[in-house]
């Protein structure tokens, strides 16, 4: 059994600076939280993206489809806004990642998003995993898209934040019904910004996997459970709390700079 979550940041914000320290204590606390793997899914228009590879490919290996840090699995991706409203998730290769990266530099800015249908024409060009993030997330649903886009989707995300905000078994009700109507399995992903919602939820893979190939094929087969914390509700308020703190603090440093 192979543990996942498919929806990590390794940056306190968007607007935020990659920290070299901060990623390494992400990736140490995933660890300790029980997970082996995770995806990394920064934002695709966060502040100056490419640092967190520039980092981590001079200080970690890159072995068959992620890199290995610490002890961690960390699966290349990249969270994308699309023009209709609406958060993509896409995993997988680290060039492909990057390529989609460069492919996405014209529509970084609110208005001028990629449509979803262009999104997924580049992403079916890889071989990457691509998920429909927090769909029922009340700033950026994804229920208002045509039916027969979303099935060019792998999967929906069953969000940590989501599942905290608007309550366990809502949203799972919710969310159940509306991947059955699409045909789509679900993942979970703990969405987290701050080391202390890593555990909060995730995906507990039946088999091995080192490439997001791999990963797919178990997804599809359903051999792979979603898992959620017991104490879900804490890890994601202290979380939340402890992210707000240091937007402060990093915004006030920013200013007396």
């Amino acid at each position: 059994m192979i543990t996942i979550d498919l929806h990590s940041h390794v940056k306190i914000s968007k607007k935020s600076d990659f920290m070299p320290d901060y990623f390494e204590e992400m990736i140490r606390e995933a660890k300790q939280n029980g997970l082996a793997s995770i995806a990394m899914t920064e934002h695709f228009n966060t502040r100056r993206f490419l640092d967190i590879y520039d980092y981590i490919d001079a200080n970690f290996t890159y072995v068959d489809g992620y890199y290995f840090v610490h002890g961690v699995r960390v699966f290349p991706g990249i969270e994308v806004d699309v023009q209709e409203v609406g958060h993509i998730l896409l995993i997988g290769d680290r060039n492909a990642i990057l390529e989609v990266r460069a492919a996405l530099e014209p529509y970084t800015e609110k208005r001028h998003f990629i449509p979803f249908a262009q999104l997924m024409d580049i992403a079916e060009h890889y071989e990457l995993l691509k998920i429909g993030a927090h769909p029922f997330r009340e700033s950026t649903p994804l229920t208002h898209l045509p039916k027969e886009q979303l099935q060019r989707l792998d999967a929906f995300d069953m969000n940590g934040k989501d599942l905290y905000a608007y309550g366990i078994e809502d949203y799972q009700a919710r969310l159940n019904q509306f991947a059955e109507e699409i045909g789509l399995p679900i993942v979970g992903g703990s969405d987290t910004h701050q080391f202390l919602q890593y555990g909060a939820i995730m995906n507990e893979v039946g088999r091995d996997f080192r490439t997001v190939t791999e990963l797919k094929a178990a997804i599809r087969e359903g051999d792979y459970q979603v898992k959620l914390a017991d104490d879900l509700y804490l890890k994601v308020k202290a979380a939340t709390l402890v992210k707000k703190y240091m937007k402060r603090s990093l915004a006030a440093e920013q200013q007396t700079v």
